[in-house]
């Protein structure tokens, strides 16, 4: 009996060695939420509310209805102007068209991806859009603003931008701006037939950058340190703001600021809303509303390509195979994931087979 014993605890121990370490995603535990929380100071109450679903009662809750309300997901009705602290039917279906919208799970509750969702850093721009008529497919998610709007006329077909002559922020010179903004139009050039050229009229350019705090007059009054990052105008308006109280940042390795946003990867989002394109529920996309302090995403996608392309056309240059091809190329994890658990399930073939030899 007890050789049988020992043979047991050893496999066992070796089976623990052997166990998969799985790169997949997991829910986030309430540490997760709470660490999205330290770097937020704008939306950091709303951890209170993890776990809350329908029928709960929680004070404060009618904050929380605001976000959504800000954000496109919970009207105000024509008969009451406030919102309740209530977790009520109607809080409910704009909870599961917000997880549906961000590519969450839908649970209709205020679970740990969605609280941390709701806490995280994003683009003023509302998720309320018209969204492409194939709805929200898992190979097409792109959205359009209402009415559909693109620039026309153009000939050829070139828009203008400028920057604030007084709205600008002075730790970052003007040639870095100037060159992650030339960056950022160029990916968006490469893939469709629009040329982006820099004007210094800043009043009759198409596009028209800069950085304001606060409230700053378009009705869209900023919030402070994360929170908004930024947001743009649909066609043909060609406003591009971003929230000059962020610490913003062209490279981290010099930035060690913990809130310290990526000005590149944040221009480039803003560009696709200046060019007609909405929020898309693709995480990896460019386009995805939320941008975590210290993250760097500036690499257009495919369906980011693809809506916008829906609205101008491709690029003669571009080429869609070389883009399917990058995007495999950065997706080997699965493939490492199926060798470990075939490893995995091996390891654990041979105990159970051993244990039956010595029994």
């Amino acid at each position: 009996m007890f050789p049988f014993l020992s043979h047991f605890i050893f496999f066992s121990f070796l089976l623990f060695l052997s166990r998969p370490c799985f790169p997949a995603r997991i829910l986030p535990d309430k540490s997760t939420v709470i660490t999205v929380a330290s770097h937020n100071a704008t939306w950091h109450e709303f951890m209170k509310f993890l776990d809350a679903g329908r029928g709960s009662h929680v004070s404060g809750m009618s904050e929380l209805k605001t976000y959504f309300n800000r954000f496109g997901y919970l009207p105000i009705s024509s008969n009451d102007t406030n919102f309740t602290d209530t977790f009520d039917t109607q809080f409910e279906s704009a909870v599961i068209l917000y997880q549906k919208n961000l590519g969450l799970p839908l649970t209709g509750k205020l679970d740990t991806d969605t609280i941390s969702s709701i806490m995280s850093p994003r683009c003023g721009m509302s998720d309320s859009v018209t969204n492409t008529s194939h709805g929200f497919h898992t190979d097409r998610r792109y959205a359009y603003f209402s009415g559909k709007p693109r620039w026309v006329n153009l000939t050829p077909m070139t828009l203008t931008y400028a920057f604030s002559p007084s709205d600008m922020i002075d730790y970052l010179s003007s040639s870095e701006i100037r060159m992650v903004f030339e960056r950022a139009f160029s990916r968006w050039a490469s893939v469709i037939p629009v040329n982006f050229t820099e004007t210094g009229n800043y009043l009759s350019a198409d596009i028209r950058i800069g950085f304001y705090r606060g409230d700053h007059g378009d009705g869209e009054p900023f919030d402070g340190v994360l929170g908004v990052l930024a947001h743009a105008f649909s066609p043909q308006n060609g406003r591009l703001h971003l929230d000059e109280a962020e610490t913003w940042a062209v490279d981290f390795n010099t930035v060690k600021s913990k809130v310290a946003v990526d000005l590149e990867s944040v221009a480039t989002h803003e560009i696709g809303h200046v060019l007609g394109l909405a929020h898309t529920s693709v995480k990896e996309a460019v386009m995805y509303p939320s941008l975590s302090p210290r993250t760097k995403k500036v690499d257009l996608k495919i369906d980011d390509v693809e809506g916008v392309q829906a609205l101008y056309g491709s690029n003669p240059n571009f080429k869609f195979s070389s883009l399917l091809e990058s995007e495999n190329s950065s997706n080997h994890a699965p493939i490492g994931l199926e060798r470990t658990f075939s490893s995995w399930t091996i390891s654990l073939t041979m105990v159970f087979l051993l244990l039956f030899l010595h029994r």
